[in-house]
């Protein structure tokens, strides 16, 4: 491919991915500020908040992979030269129905936190946290699934920066209920959960509001088919993206159960690998989009060059990442806490983390880029033999028999990256060639 040819496609790229990487990187600090503020607070409330999110994520985000398939469908269908707008509303109704599901799905988890054997003095906050932010369900459905409708049409600068903006919101709001102001007590826990209530809320309405400002839309009554099709492309996203998250969050929760210090410590470097992670998340979303439109319209060369320059994309950034973590791990910690037990536990963590990172950022682009074909059983069963039938356990066995703690599941997780990602790429490869036979229609001069 000529330099000329692999800017253009980069650029196109990076059009979308930009703006996402903004709106990315604001939704992971939305999360961060959380970690920093109960961080100052005491290291106990960030336990408690670590574990509780760690659960409520678990079950939410199983909604999230639901939700992530409306981009990579919608851009096949405008591909397909099919109305993609008609799907508003429907889009709207799938959301608010996840939501309701998983509301209660949380809710229903509560009980459940007295007999998981925490520490005593963090049963009650977890369970406040789990409560209050199980009723934001709604706004953050409603917000993922609208950004995800207008990604759809390369829509993305204004969602991304609603995003960025909730940032300092959710700051501004943590620090007043947490510590207090005036008349206003200090909450705590409480406090972080109200934050994130109003936060979510917000960022869903704005974006309601600017799609109805945006766009005029018809009501379309095929919502039976259309769930149909999301279910069909959405499930293994979903289920893949809730085994990886449940993989990572049951580090913090069985960590946990030996002592909150552990759980903190978990939340906190994966808030520090989460920041990272939005770049090659933000491009694997404009690859999904780019592959979608490219496979909607059988454009076999445009499909392959948006992929290969995708994935070259994210794991060049995820090689700068490395080179930080590994050389700035006490500094990097240090943002978060001062704490010097934590701070003990979670630097050598940040040396794995560096290893880890590469082949995170080839995975989430491997990812984007079987969504964009809607192959997303691949990235299901490769997710699940990667974390369930190799980290997890040998996490476990490193972690308790060889006396690592938490150092053991992070090498679990590294050995996970590795082999869903050789899986990934080799069948990718597979298929391409595949499609190569069955069109056959590009020139030799104009392979990649």
């Amino acid at each position: 491919m000529r330099l000329a040819e692999f800017k253009y496609y980069a650029k196109e790229l990076l059009n979308i991915a930009m703006p996402i990487i903004m709106g990315n990187l604001g939704f992971v600090m939305i999360a961060a500020g959380d970690v920093f503020i109960a961080g100052r607070h005491s290291t106990d409330t960030l336990a408690a908040i670590s574990i509780a999110t760690a659960i409520s994520n678990c079950l939410m985000t199983f909604g999230i992979g639901l939700i992530a398939s409306i981009s990579p469908l919608l851009s096949n269908y405008r591909g397909e030269k099919q109305s993609a707008k008609k799907y508003f509303y429907p889009t709207i109704r799938f959301s608010m129905i996840l939501a309701f599901i998983m509301m209660f799905a949380v809710l229903a988890f509560v009980p459940v936190i007295d007999y998981m054997k925490f520490e005593p003095k963090l049963v009650e906050p977890i369970k406040q946290y789990m409560i209050i932010t199980a009723f934001s369900t709604f706004g953050a459905y409603l917000h993922a699934a609208l950004k995800e409708f207008l990604q759809a049409f390369e829509i993305v600068f204004l969602p991304n920066l609603v995003t960025v903006f909730s940032v300092f919101l959710n700051i501004a709001l943590n620090a007043i209920l947490v510590f207090g102001l005036g008349p206003i007590p200090s909450l705590g826990t409480i406090g972080l959960a109200i934050a994130s209530f109003v936060v979510r809320y917000f960022m869903g309405f704005v974006l309601l509001w600017y799609c109805f400002k945006l766009m005029k839309f018809r009501d379309y009554k095929g919502d039976k088919e259309y769930f149909k099709t999301l279910i069909k492309i959405g499930l293994p996203i979903s289920i893949a993206i809730l085994i990886e998250f449940v993989a990572f969050n049951c580090v913090a929760i069985i960590m946990g159960r030996v002592s909150g210090v552990y759980a903190a410590s978990q939340n906190l470097v994966c808030t520090l690998t989460t920041i990272s992670f939005m770049v090659p998340l933000a491009i694997s979303n404009a690859i999904a989009v780019k592959v979608g439109f490219a496979n909607g319209a059988q454009n076999l060369m445009e499909l392959r060059r948006y992929a290969y320059i995708g994935l070259g994309m994210a794991v060049g950034f995820m090689c700068c990442s490395s080179v930080i973590f590994a050389s700035f791990p006490h500094f990097l910690v240090g943002l978060f806490t001062s704490d010097s037990t934590l701070i003990k536990i979670s630097v050598p963590v940040l040396y794995i983390l560096s290893i880890f990172q590469i082949f995170d950022g080839l995975q989430v682009s491997l990812s984007g880029i079987f969504k964009g074909i809607k192959k997303t059983k691949i990235v299901m069963i490769a997710n699940l033999i990667g974390y369930w039938f190799i980290s997890i356990p040998l996490g476990y066995t490193l972690a308790f028999k060889y006396n690592m703690n938490i150092m053991g599941f992070w090498w679990g997780l590294v050995s996970a990256a590795v082999i869903l990602c050789s899986i990934m790429f080799v069948i990718l490869r597979i298929y391409i060639n595949d499609m190569k036979k069955n069109l056959n229609f590009i020139k030799p001069e104009e392979e990649y």
